[in-house]
C-alpha cells in the first residue's frame, strides 16, 4: 500500500473548533496537509477530485473563521466536499467514502452536524441558505442553533436558473447571507453560455477585481490594507465596467474576484465579512480544479471523478472491460444514425461525457448542444426543434431529467412533440448512491398520454431503441438504459427500428411466466437455471415497451400460466403497476391469475455496489428465484415441512 502523507498539523485537528487558536501560518499548513490527505484517501477509494482540490484553502479558511455547525456552511453539488468530512470528525472514515456502509460522497444530514443540507444534485445551496437565514430571523431554533448561513456555489451551478431564483429573492428579502462563488471556470465539463463569459470579463483589468466593487461603494466591505487601495484605484476604474454589476443588480454586495488559494486574502475577507456584513454578500473567489496536484490539474476535466489511481503518477487502475459499455453504445448508434439523416440533434445538460455525447459533438459540432446545467431548458429547446422540424435527442441522467418533469409534460408531452429523451443511469448506480438513482422515470413518463417509453435489455437492444427513436415522428418516445457494461451479447451492425408496442418472448415454459422489462433480463436468466434444477421451467418475456404495453403479448401469458411475474429497475407506479391494471379491467385476476410484481423498494437505498444495492432491493437472481418459488407455493410447503 502507498505510503501515507505525514500531516502533523491536520492529526491535532478532528473538528473545526480545534482550529481557532491556529495561526495563519499553521492554517496555510492546515491546507497543505488536507490537500495530501484528500490525494491520499481518493487514491484508495476512488471519486470526486478536482472539486474538492480546487477548495482546500477555502474550506480552511471558512471553517477557521465561522463558527459550524451553528453557522451552516452549505456546498453546492458538495462532490467537493471531502476536505469538509476530513475537518469535520469523519477523517477516520474518509477510506469508506462512496463504499458500502461507508461516507457518502456527498453531505448529508443524517451523516453529520457539520452537513446542514445535503445536496448531490446542483444549484439549490443559496435557496437552502437563504431559508436557513430566514429560520434564524424568524426565530427557529434547531440543534446548534442558527448563526451564518453561507452557500458555496460553483460558477458551472449558475447556469441553472435556480441560482438565480434564489439570488433574486435573497436580495428581496435583504436577510444577512453570504454566497461564496467558487468560479474555477469548469464543473465537470468547462462550462458554457452567456454567465461563463461574464465571470470571465470580471478577470480583465486590474489584479484585485475588489477595487472595481470599490468603485460602487463597497468600499467598507473590505479589509482596511485593501480600502485605501480601492479608493486609490476609484478614478482608474470609472470608465470601465465595473465588475459584479449584475450581483450588485440582484440585491448583492460584491466582493472579488480574490484568489482562492491565497490565504492571505481568503482570510481578511472572510472576517471582514463576518463582522460587517449587512444583507446578502457575494463573494467571488477564483480556485483551480485539481489545484496542487499535477495529473489532476493537468486533466481535460480537472480530474472531476477518478479510479483509484497511484498517487504518485495519477494512473488510475481501471478493471479491464468485457463488454462495452452501454454509454458508448448509445453514442455510437446515435452518430451512426446521424451519419444518413441531418435532422438528428443531441442535448446534454453538462454532462457530454457521462451522457457520450463528447462523441457526438466530435463527429456533429453543429448539431450537438451542451446548455449547462439547465435541465429545464434542455427539454424545451429540445421541443422547440422538433416544432421546428428537427429530431432532437435529450441525454440525461434519469435522476437529472426530473428536474426538468414540468417542460416534459407541458411543453412535450401535452404537444405531442417527438423527443427523444435518452435516459441514462437508470435504475441504481452504485457509489453515488440514492441521490443518483434512476428510480422513477418509468412512473413518471408512462403517466403520461402520448408517451412511448422503452428499456434496452442489453446493448444490443439498446441499438435498436436508438433507431426506433431515430424515425419515430408521432410523439414523444423514451428509451432507459444503465450505467456500466453491457451483458456482452452479439452485436447487430445497424439498429433496426422496433414495432411500437411489441414485446418478445425469450424461452417457453409453463406453470410460471416472468415479464421483464429492462436489463433485469440477465438476473432472471440467471435464476431460471437454478429453477430448471428444481424441475421449474419459466417462460420469460422482454417486454421492451411499458408504454404502449403490449397487451397480446401479456394477456397470452396470463391465459396460459399460473402466475405472472413482473420485474422492473423502478419504483412502484411504473411497468408493473400498468400491466396489473389491464388485467383488471380485463377480468384476468376473476380467474384466479397469480401476479406478483417485482419493484425498487419504498426506501432510498444507500451507496454501494450496483449488485448489493439491487440485493438489498430484493432484485437480483436469488431473489427471483424465490418469488417464483414462493408463487408457486414450493418455498410455503418446504417452510411447513421444516
Amino acid at each position: 500500500m502507498t505510503e501515507r502523507p505525514s500531516t502533523p498539523l491536520l492529526d491535532r485537528v478532528r473538528v473545526p473548533a480545534e482550529m481557532k487558536g491556529l495561526s495563519d501560518r499553521q492554517l496555510r499548513q492546515l491546507a497543505d496537509e488536507l490537500r495530501a490527505e484528500t490525494i491520499s484517501a481518493v487514491s484508495e477509494t476512488g471519486g470526486h477530485l478536482g472539486a474538492g482540490l480546487g477548495v482546500v484553502e477555502l474550506t480552511v479558511a471558512l471553517h477557521a473563521v465561522f463558527d459550524a455547525p451553528r453557522d451552516r456552511l452549505i456546498w453546492d453539488v458538495s462532490h467537493q466536499a471531502y476536505p469538509h468530512k476530513i475537518l469535520t470528525g469523519r477523517r477516520d472514515r474518509i477510506r469508506t467514502i462512496r463504499q458500502k456502509d461507508g461516507l457518502s460522497g456527498f453531505t448529508k444530514r443524517s451523516e453529520s452536524p457539520y452537513d446542514p443540507f445535503g445536496a448531490a444534485h446542483s444549484s439549490t445551496s443559496i435557496s437552502a441558505a437563504l431559508g436557513f437565514a430566514a429560520a434564524r430571523d424568524l426565530g427557529g431554533a434547531p440543534e446548534h442553533g442558527i448563526g451564518d448561513a453561507i452557500a458555496v456555489i460553483g460558477d458551472g451551478a449558475l447556469s441553472a436558473g435556480m441560482a438565480y431564483e434564489a439570488m433574486n429573492n435573497a436580495g428581496h428579502l435583504g436577510k444577512r447571507l453570504i454566497v461564496i462563488l467558487n468560479d474555477n471556470e469548469m464543473s465537470i465539463a468547462p462550462p458554457v453560455g452567456a454567465m461563463s463569459s461574464y465571470l470571465s470579463r470580471l478577470y480583465a483589468g486590474a489584479p484585485f477585481q475588489d477595487f472595481k466593487a470599490a468603485a460602487k461603494g463597497a468600499v467598507g466591505m473590505l479589509p482596511p490594507p485593501f480600502q485605501a487601495g480601492a479608493k486609490r484605484a476609484k478614478d482608474l476604474l470609472k470608465h470601465m465596467t465595473v465588475g459584479g454589476t449584475l450581483f450588485q443588480e440582484l440585491g448583492f454586495k460584491y466582493i472579488g474576484p480574490i484568489d482562492g488559494h491565497d490565504m492571505e486574502q481568503l482570510l481578511p475577507v472572510l472576517r471582514t465579512v463576518r463582522e460587517r456584513a449587512h444583507g446578502p454578500v457575494l463573494i467571488h473567489v477564483s480556485t483551480t480544479k485539481g489545484k496542487g496536484y499535477r495529473p489532476a490539474e493537468h486533466a481535460s476535466d480537472g480530474g472531476h471523478a477518478t479510479a483509484k489511481f497511484d498517487p504518485a503518477t495519477g494512473e488510475q487502475k481501471k478493471a479491464a472491460s468485457n463488454a462495452p459499455a452501454y454509454t458508448k453504445v448509445f453514442a455510437r448508434s446515435l452518430m451512426q444514425e446521424a451519419e444518413d439523416d441531418p435532422r438528428i440533434t443531441a442535448v446534454t445538460a453538462a454532462m457530454p461525457g457521462g451522457t457520450g455525447l463528447d462523441l457526438f459533438a466530435e463527429r456533429f459540432p453543429e448539431r450537438c448542444f451542451d446548455v449547462g446545467i439547465a435541465e429545464q431548458h434542455a427539454v424545451t429547446f429540445c421541443a422547440g426543434m422538433a416544432a421546428g422540424g428537427m429530431r432532437p435527442f435529450a441525454a440525461l441522467y434519469s435522476t437529472f431529467l426530473q428536474r426538468g418533469y414540468d417542460q416534459v409534460v407541458h411543453d412535450v408531452a401535452i404537444q405531442r412533440l417527438p423527443v427523444r429523451f435518452a435516459i441514462d443511469r437508470a435504475g441504481l448506480v452504485g457509489a453515488d448512491g440514492a441521490t443518483h438513482a434512476g428510480s422513477f422515470d418509468i412512473a413518471y413518463l408512462a403517466n403520461l398520454p402520448g408517451f412511448t417509453v422503452m428499456a434496452a435489455a442489453d446493448e444490443a437492444e439498446l441499438v435498436h431503441m436508438v433507431a426506433t427513436a431515430a424515425r419515430h415522428d408521432a410523439g414523444p418516445i423514451a428509451f432507459r438504459f444503465p450505467r456500466g457494461e453491457g451483458a456482452g451479447v452479439e452485436m447487430p451492425e445497424r439498429g433496426a427500428p422496433l414495432e411500437i408496442g411489441k414485446g418478445r418472448m425469450i424461452r417457453d415454459g409453463s406453470g410460471v411466466a416472468i415479464l421483464s422489462f429492462g436489463t433485469r433480463l440477465s438476473e432472471v436468466m440467471t435464476a431460471c437455471e437454478a429453477l430448471e434444477a428444481r424441475g421449474i421451467r419459466p417462460t420469460v418475456a422482454d417486454a421492451r415497451f411499458a408504454k404502449p404495453l403490449d397487451e397480446a403479448l401479456i394477456l397470452d401469458l396470463a391465459a396460459r400460466h399460473d402466475a405472472l411475474i413482473t420485474i422492473e429497475e423502478g419504483a412502484v407506479g411504473g411497468f408493473g403497476s400498468h400491466v396489473a391494471h389491464l388485467l383488471a379491467e380485463k377480468g384476468v385476476f376473476d380467474t384466479g391469475l397469480k401476479y406478483r410484481s417485482m419493484v425498487l423498494p419504498d426506501i432510498f437505498i444507500d451507496q454501494a455496489s450496483p449488485a448489493d444495492m439491487y440485493s438489498v432491493a430484493g432484485m437480483n437472481a436469488p431473489d427471483i428465484e424465490a418469488k417464483v418459488l414462493d408463487v408457486l407455493g414450493v418455498a410455503r410447503m418446504g417452510a411447513r415441512r421444516a
